[in-house]
């Protein structure tokens, strides 16, 4: 059976990086979104909901006193942009807390909080790990003029740092969105991407030969590997740390 989810926060990009979390994870169902307390209370007083993603900071009630105000609380995430909320969100026993901007990974590790609790409860215990890792993740989402956008993973060829911006190279395109790679590093499923440089990520299904010094991928792309990299992807690559 489905986690029946409802979305509560008032920033729009904030709640379309969750609404495509929740639509890749098969355990998640989105029932409901809504931006400010008050319409939560309506969903909540008209259908069953399991999982709560509430932001703190929001107009007229925050996330906090809309908590306070319900009888029957179904599990609750907090999200906010705020670490100064952690201890009182914790006081209130939600399920996790979430600071923004929230990573796929980070996402997935709070569901199976829920999965275990739910299974620790149940008479026919489920498994705890249905959600095991990015291993269900096939594509992400990105901000690029102001929406967001779909990338399928197995389109992405590389990913390439430009400053406080990443150019993601795809099989057809090139699409450019103010993010840290860093970040994307974190968020990408680690079996299917690997970090080779400062300044790149790969798709290790896109390699079509390497050296020791660089990596040879589809559509005739060479990239260089990072001194400080060299030692951790011959060995991811050759199995053994075979040298070059």
């Amino acid at each position: 059976m489905k986690i029946k989810c409802l979305l509560v926060d008032d920033e729009p990009l904030a709640m379309e990086i969750l609404e495509s979390y929740i639509e890749q994870v098969p355990n998640l169902e989105l029932v409901g979104k809504c931006d400010n307390a008050l319409q939560a209370y309506e969903i909540l007083r008209k259908q069953e909901i399991d999982l709560i993603f509430l932001d703190i900071e929001m107009p007229q009630l925050s996330g906090i006193e809309f908590i306070n105000t319900l009888e029957i609380v179904p599990s609750v995430i907090f999200t906010t942009a705020h670490r100064r909320y952690a201890f009182e969100g914790y006081e209130l026993d939600v399920l996790d807390f979430l600071l923004k901007p929230v990573s796929f990974g980070r996402f997935l590790k709070a569901i199976n909080k829920l999965i275990r609790a739910n299974s620790e409860t149940a008479s026919t215990a489920a498994p705890t790990n249905a959600i095991e890792s990015e291993e269900k993740m096939t594509f992400i989402y990105v901000k690029e003029d102001k929406k967001m956008v779909k990338i399928y993973l197995d389109k992405i060829l590389f990913i390439e740092s430009l400053k406080d911006y990443v150019c993601i190279h795809t099989n057809t395109r090139k699409i450019i969105t103010k993010q840290q790679i860093s970040y994307l590093e974190q968020k990408l499923p680690e079996d299917d991407f690997m970090r080779i440089h400062r300044s790149f990520i790969i798709s290790t299904k896109k390699i079509k030969a390497f050296n020791s010094n660089q990596i040879e991928l589809e559509n005739q792309h060479e990239l260089p590997i990072g001194r400080s990299y060299k030692s951790k992807v011959i060995e991811r690559l050759t199995g053994d740390g075979y040298e070059l």
